[in-house]
């Protein structure tokens, strides 16, 4: 799918105050909102992107005394993608130490207003994806601005998308098999650090065809989650590794 660009020139960007720090590859792409209130007019109004980027700019610029915007692309309601700093410039806005490793995306979403965002920012937050992906050596990797940093960003209903896979809006979800695609049972592994052993479980059960949902609760709520689709599976209970810290994946019987 071809992207939709809107180029720095035709939204009348200000010129960068200095050199942009090159940046040769990526992992992948941070996804990021504005933080404030953003009027739902602009859903309607496509000049009411234009002067939001405009804005976000100024503030970047004069408010944080950055050379430029700080995100790469940003991604406008009429599936529309501002150029912000572009390919292999080092973006401002993943956090000191973070920038190099992603690019930063932004959708025009914010904490107030236009909260939820409409499927043409979806759509567009993933065509600068892919275009990265294409022609700036990012990774596969989309992640919250949150994933590493301390932040709200990029509020909870980006967010979720984003821990959901980012799918495309209106592709088509594949149904779950009704049993696993092949014959496996349940077993312990090592304890590893508790965001990534959620993590880990999570992809490796929808990679074997699962989807279920187990995220930042633990104990015994965690547990009753993991027995209760255990039970609905029919899969034979091995254990879990304490209250705290586990992981289960299906493995081939021996």
């Amino acid at each position: 799918m071809a992207i939709d660009l809107v180029l720095r020139r035709d939204w009348n960007a200000r010129a960068p105050r200095g050199d942009y720090t090159q940046l040769d590859s990526t992992k992948g792409v941070k996804v990021h909102y504005t933080g404030g209130r953003v009027d739902p007019g602009i859903v309607s109004n496509h000049n009411g992107c234009g002067s939001l980027v405009r804005s976000i700019q100024a503030y970047h610029m004069d408010g944080n005394g950055w050379i430029d915007i700080g995100y790469s692309y940003l991604a406008c309601p009429h599936k529309k993608v501002f150029e912000g700093r572009g390919l292999h410039h080092l973006p401002a806005a993943n956090g000191p130490g973070l920038n190099a490793g992603h690019y930063a995306v932004l959708g025009l979403v914010g904490n107030a207003g236009l909260v939820q965002p409409p499927d043409g920012i979806l759509h567009a937050i993933l065509d600068a994806v892919q275009y990265v992906r294409d022609r700036g050596r990012a990774g596969k990797e989309i992640k919250g601005h949150r994933d590493g940093y301390s932040t709200d960003c990029p509020g909870e209903p980006l967010y979720a998308w984003v821990r959901r896979g980012a799918p495309r809006p209106g592709a088509p979800t594949p149904e779950p098999p009704s049993t696993p695609p092949f014959p496996g049972r349940l077993l312990k592994y090592p304890p590893v650090t508790q965001g990534e052993d959620v993590r880990t479980w999570q992809r490796q059960m929808r990679a074997r065809g699962w989807d279920l949902a187990v995220d930042g609760a633990y104990g015994s709520e965690s547990r009753d989650v993991c027995r209760k689709f255990q039970r609905e599976q029919g899969v034979a209970d091995d254990g879990i590794v304490g209250p705290a810290t586990w992981r289960l994946a299906w493995e081939a019987p021996h």
